[in-house]
């Protein structure tokens, strides 16, 4: 993270990541939401068939992945944490999963020791695969992490890469809708959404230089509310052909536009 608390240009997209690094190993310390390892009861019961991984609050629509995924070679993209890696691991499949940090892919070495796994953690952007060949996986498992960085469009066409021809990518996202309102605690309390961000969002850009450097002071993740032309048509642009598309609602809304529409996303796409 940077030394001051200078806020970041429109065109530090390195120093964003790095800080976003750094604040993912703070969250990984808390035992926040997403780095809370699975049970060992989880694992066990993975190993006898009975498994499921998120990419929404909801399951998983029936065919996203193979009933048996023994043997497939998957990618957990930016999804440490201790959750899904180790569940696919358990029920067979031969599992990688990259995240930037470096707390979170612990927890995902600390399932593997305690519950006997195979599984390889590799620390990385997940704009830059290159540590991975061509036609590397069958699948790659992306929930959603994508709003942490400021570009996504490399992330498809890595993730186009290192599939095998007929490969599966699995994303999900949020609508984009999220962003757009003012934070405004009162507008929440009252009910109220108030319009004043325009998508793409991005926290570098559209925030006042005071509540940026406040946000960087205080370790905060630092997000960007992406297009859906460039979550979907970035997806197509790198050459996927869709194959699924589902919306899921948020189970406890954060924000007053969460009570009113589905606010994820997640899609099923397939390299040719």
């Amino acid at each position: 993270m940077p030394e001051t608390n200078t806020p970041f240009g429109s065109d530090d997209a390195d120093d964003v990541i790095e800080h976003n690094r750094a604040a993912w190993d703070r969250q990984a310390a808390t035992q926040c939401e997403w780095s809370r390892p699975v049970s060992a009861e989880v694992i066990a019961a993975a190993r006898d068939g009975q498994w499921g991984v998120h990419l929404t609050p909801s399951e998983l629509p029936v065919g996203w992945l193979p009933d048996d995924v023994r043997g497939q070679r998957i990618l957990c993209l930016a999804s440490a944490g201790g959750q899904q890696a180790p569940v696919l691991s358990a029920a067979g499949a031969d599992v990688t999963v990259l995240d930037i940090s470096s707390a979170q892919l612990a927890q995902d070495d600390r399932v593997a020791r305690r519950d006997g796994l195979s599984l390889t953690t590799r620390q990385g952007d997940m704009r830059d695969l290159s540590m991975f060949d061509d036609g590397t996986f069958d699948i790659v498992f992306h929930p959603v992490s994508n709003q942490y960085v400021p570009d996504i469009r490399p992330v498809w066409r890595e993730c186009f890469r290192v599939l095998r021809p007929g490969g599966r990518l699995l994303s999900s996202f949020f609508n984009p809708v999220v962003f757009v309102a003012d934070r405004n605690p009162e507008d929440a309390g009252r009910g109220i959404i108030r319009p004043r961000f325009k998508v793409p969002y991005s926290d570098v850009r559209d925030l006042s230089p005071e509540a940026l450097a406040a946000k960087q002071a205080n370790g905060d993740a630092l997000v960007f509310g992406h297009s859906l032309s460039e979550q979907i048509g970035g997806q197509l642009e790198a050459g996927f052909l869709l194959k699924g598309f589902i919306e899921d609602d948020q189970p406890n809304p954060r924000f007053v536009i969460d009570r009113f529409m589905a606010t994820f996303v997640a899609t099923y796409a397939v390299k040719p």
